[in-house]
């Protein structure tokens, strides 16, 4: 693989950085580097760590512009969103920072006079981290705020795509005081780190962001050390549009959803099912929008979509979209590509694709591309399940103004998040996560510093 990595701009395919691959060696003194210092984080108190957060966050907006054409820079996402990623960031410091303060034990009244019960809670340890390049700043931070405001120390392997935006913000950990021990990076390939990070005793947690086979190979060779984990994997989202949705407002939420970062996250709308009785009226205002978004360069402020990633990403977009096609499904506007292999850039224009089937991949994998294919359903139970026949289970998303339609699907949707006439849903206080083959454990709110926490139970006896 080289002793480099090449960080380039997918929009151009430039070479923006060669960052050093750190070797075996290294990787295990930094794990070595943060056991360590868990000797001494653990121990200081709740306020100075939330001190510390809070100061890590007011540097990290002060930044927000440069983070922000990083982010774009390496990533291709629109500059726009790039500044939403590096708010988003800093708000999951901002809220562990706050609940730093507010791991509380407690006392259980004793089965016996003589006796006392006393719960506390304690850090995990030493956490090792994977991230993935479509967030370079947000799955960073909501893994590293709540270990290091449980008092764990954090050691971070970003994707090889996008290491760029992790660099910067560990170093800004580091300028407000945070030790450099307690938060450290290191660069690599998963295949190479991964493995490392699983085999180390000193690792007492595994926290990632990615595919679901590659999470599942964490957590089997995460087994022989018992390490926690928490896997935040795949999605095949899907959009239902029910009878009564106000379409207008369907249309912009299945927009704001589905376009985001061009389609590249993993709770954007996969599959958008419409009810027969509004189909035609729901594609005509879609595909108007669709038309209006510009395709191009994320530095470019007018920019709504950016480039695919790779050319890994692209040829499964593109196949999906061709089998679509041939077994099928109407193009109502897109299927148009602009790429160079040469150079190494790859577009996708947005595309909506209407009359898809069951049969056809792009409703049964995750595309993580700018395409909307849309089917059709005409009763609730039809639509949850095509919407549950998956074995994914992270996001879904419906339009209802009946509250008996919506409070239907909320209870029988099998997905750990739910929007309701809500197309972005995530937020730093509330939990995040999927069920089924989308992972385990939740990033976000007061459920999202449980995982760096042990529970440890004293009884104390012989009171007189």
């Amino acid at each position: 693989m080289g002793n480099t990595i090449q960080v380039k701009n997918p929009a151009t395919g430039n070479i923006l950085k060669e960052v050093d691959v750190t070797s075996a060696a290294d990787i295990e003194k930094a794990l070595k580097q943060g056991d360590e210092a868990f000797k001494s984080w653990s121990k200081v108190n709740a306020h100075e760590r939330s001190n510390l957060l809070k100061k890590w966050s007011a540097k990290i907006k002060e930044e927000t512009e440069q983070l922000a054409e990083v982010m774009t820079l390496e990533s291709g996402k629109p500059l726009k969103e790039s500044r939403g990623e590096v708010a988003y960031a800093a708000s999951y410091i901002d809220w562990y920072a706050e609940e730093a303060k507010r791991i509380y034990g407690r006392t259980i009244p004793s089965h016996s006079e003589s006796k006392r019960i006393v719960v506390t809670k304690e850090p995990v340890g030493l956490v090792a981290a994977i991230t993935p390049w479509n967030f370079p700043a947000a799955m960073m931070t909501r893994k590293a705020a709540p270990a290091l405001a449980a008092g764990c120390t954090f050691v971070v392997k970003p994707a090889e795509e996008t290491p760029l935006t992790t660099i910067r913000l560990v170093q800004l950990a580091h300028e407000v005081g945070i030790p450099e021990n307690v938060v450290q990076y290191v660069n690599g390939y998963g295949a190479d780190v991964g493995p490392i990070f699983t085999d180390s005793p000193l690792v007492r947690k595994i926290t990632f962001t990615g595919s679901t086979p590659v999470g599942k190979l964490l957590m089997k060779n995460s087994a022989a050390t018992m390490k926690h984990v928490s896997m935040e994997l795949g999605g095949h989202a899907p959009l239902i549009v029910a009878k009564d949705a106000d379409i207008d407002f369907a249309v912009e939420q299945t927009l704001a959803s589905k376009f985001r970062n061009a389609g590249q996250t993993c709770i954007c709308a996969n599959r958008v099912l419409v009810h027969e009785a509004i189909a035609d009226e729901f594609s005509e205002k879609l595909t108007a929008r669709v038309k209006e978004l510009k395709v191009g360069n994320g530095l470019v402020e007018q920019t709504d979509v950016g480039p695919v990633i790779n050319a890994t990403g692209y040829e499964k977009i593109h196949t999906q979209i061709e089998d679509a096609v041939g077994k099928g499904a109407n193009v109502l506007y897109g299927h148009k590509y602009d790429k160079d292999d040469e150079k190494g850039y790859y577009f996708v224009h947005p595309t909506v694709l209407e009359n898809v089937g069951e049969g056809m991949s792009i409703m049964q994998e995750e595309t993580f591309g700018p395409v909307i294919p849309l089917t059709t359903f005409r009763e609730n139970e039809e639509a949850v399940e095509i919407a549950n026949n998956t074995p994914f289970g992270l996001a879904a998303y419906f339009f209802t103004n009946d509250y008996r339609t919506g409070i239907y699907y909320q209870e029988n949707l099998k997905f750990g998040i739910l929007g309701w006439n809500d197309g972005a849903p995530s937020a730093a206080h509330a939990p995040f996560g999927g069920m089924k083959e989308s992972g385990i454990g939740r990033e976000g709110g007061p459920e999202g510093i449980e995982p760096y926490i042990e529970t440890k139970y004293l009884s104390i006896g012989g009171i007189e």
